[in-house]
């Protein structure tokens, strides 16, 4: 994307665009007044799940993210009248969603930078997922408004959902045991609050929480707004964190308080699970 954004730059693009080596995952910035910014997996993965449940018809749809990603898709996709389900990590459950419930999978994506745009591939695909967000930005513009634009419209009708991930490295023959004890730790005793509110559900993952297959990891969640995902990596010597923050629907007047609080709150959280996990 560094490479890509300097070019773009000097070339007075609108959009830039990238893909991974293997062309499964998909980056996207947009330029703003004070330079270009690229959009989270999550921002993507609303935008684009928005172009796809409204261009799509059938009662046997179905839209799918995982259950570290933000959970805006669960919104837009019942404003379409289009199911919703959530897997665990990875595209081998994702790709899966629509068999297992016996529906047409339309959209699926998780956080970290996949998509699959068409339910001919059921697959993360870069490619597809470029050229939908191309032609979703250049028909914005032609309406005289940006996907930055539209993604503040799913905000105001949906609710402001705001993200982060963290990771936290544990290299070393200890760092695969202090990652279980810390999740450990997490489920045996579980912070009271999360961002001034008390936490409400602690789901031990390991157990199969919420029909979902075990899999290591907690999830935290707190008030009416708050969500927090902790889990290793399946490939590398991490302990991985994943924030959500929604606040509820704004209304394009009241956008821009709720982004500001939304934003204070992921920050407070964010801090307090480095502290629980860094």
């Amino acid at each position: 994307m560094d490479l890509v954004l300097a070019l773009a730059g000097a070339e007075g693009c609108d959009l830039a665009v990238a893909n991974d080596p293997d062309a499964d995952r998909c980056c996207v910035a947009v330029r703003t007044p004070s330079g270009f910014r690229a959009l989270s997996g999550d921002e993507l993965g609303a935008l684009l799940g928005e172009e796809r449940c409204a261009a799509t018809t059938g009662d046997d749809r179905l839209a799918a993210t995982s259950i570290v990603s933000s959970s805006m898709l669960s919104r837009i996709a019942a404003a379409h009248g289009v199911a919703y389900a959530e897997t665990l990590t990875g595209f081998k459950w994702l790709g899966r969603a629509g068999t297992a419930a016996g529906r047409r999978l339309v959209f699926a994506y998780e956080e970290a930078l996949g998509y699959a745009v068409s339910d001919a591939v059921a697959d993360k695909d870069g490619m597809s997922a470029a050229l939908v967000a191309c032609a979703l930005a250049a028909r914005l513009k032609a309406g005289g408004t940006t996907l930055l634009g539209r993604l503040d419209e799913l905000y105001a009708r949906h609710g402001v959902h705001l993200t982060r991930p963290l990771s936290f490295r544990r290299e070393g023959p200890g760092g695969l045991a202090a990652i279980a004890e810390t999740v450990a730790g997490l489920l045996a005793d579980p912070p009271s609050t999360l961002g001034g509110e008390p936490v409400t559900s602690v789901e031990d993952l390991s157990a199969g929480a919420r029909g979902l297959p075990p899999t290591e990891g907690v999830r935290l969640r707190a008030g009416a707004a708050i969500r927090v995902v902790v889990r290793p990596s399946g490939t590398e010597p991490k302990l991985k964190a994943y924030v959500e923050v929604v606040t509820p629907p704004p209304g394009a007047d009241g956008l821009a308080a709720a982004r500001a609080g939304a934003e204070e709150v992921l920050i407070a959280v964010a801090g307090e699970v480095a502290a629980r996990c860094g």
